[in-house]
């Protein structure tokens, strides 16, 4: 299925409009072989990070990889399983720059929602996340700087039916990143939460199908009617225009942004 248009054009998907070299520096980047963590990747290494691109999709690291030639980064796939929480801790370590962003939806009612997809959503958004986080620290401590940026949603902000696990986790992803914020300060490193509404991505794309069947309404309906019906902006955001901001946050003009979460929902939660 691909997501419809709306009215309302977007910016230039690839426009780099942060001036920022991370020559030197090395990120890893979870969920990167599609969306979010795909732009922020290809993002990053353009800014000259060596990019540990990390997913369960080998696939889709194999393509991401094939489009990092021109960069003045580097992209390295690695492929991997984030319920494998062990591997995950170590596969932080040495890290500068950390983005949570690996994520999952099923659209359910709590009382028909799977308690095995609940425990493993939880999991890989949260608990994963917290090992991550756990495996960059001593080095980023060693060093005296490090950015974490933990992809958020506008759903860590306000809670949506049938969506229990997800909401869950991104709940508890903001009170992981405040810690870490809180923790992290004295040995310069920052942590913050983006919060996105709708991005144009696969994940979304699946959601319409379930959305439809959760809210008894025809396909073309769900993203004007459901998924877009709080958003002062009527279209969805581009998973370019959050890797804006995720690298933004590696500037050094962002070091004092900490703690808090960067909201990028088209006025949703101006209600």
């Amino acid at each position: 299925m691909t997501v419809p248009t709306t009215s309302c054009p977007a910016p230039h998907r690839h426009a780099h409009t942060v001036d920022l070299d991370l020559g030197g520096r090395t990120a890893l980047v979870t969920g990167a072989a599609g969306g979010i963590g795909r732009a922020c990747a290809l993002r990053l290494a353009a800014a000259g990070a060596k990019v540990r691109a990390v997913d369960r999709d080998a696939e889709g690291l194999d393509a991401l990889a094939a489009h990092t030639a021109q960069l003045a980064g580097a992209v390295e796939p690695q492929v991997l399983d984030l319920t494998d929480l062990d591997a995950a801790e170590a596969a932080a370590a040495g890290a500068d720059i950390l983005v949570n962003n690996a994520g999952l939806q099923l659209v359910r009612p709590i009382e028909e929602f799977p308690p095995d997809v609940f425990h493993t959503v939880l999991t890989v958004m949260l608990e994963a996340p917290f090992r991550l986080i756990r495996g960059a620290l001593p080095h980023m401590y060693a060093q005296g700087w490090g950015r974490i940026v933990n992809i958020s949603s506008v759903h860590g902000l306000r809670a949506s039916a049938f969506k229990s696990a997800y909401v869950s986790a991104k709940h508890g992803l903001e009170g992981l990143s405040k810690t870490a914020a809180l923790e992290g300060a004295p040995h310069g490193v920052t942590s913050v939460c983006v919060n996105p509404g709708y991005v144009r991505t696969p994940l979304v794309e699946k959601q319409i199908a379930d959305q439809a069947v959760a809210h008894s309404v025809a396909e073309e309906r769900v993203l004007a009617d459901v998924l877009l019906r709080d958003s002062a902006i009527k279209r969805l955001i581009e998973p370019e225009e959050v890797a804006e901001a995720v690298i933004y946050l590696c500037t050094p003009q962002a070091s004092f942004i900490t703690g808090t979460s960067l909201t990028l929902d088209g006025g949703w939660t101006a209600h």
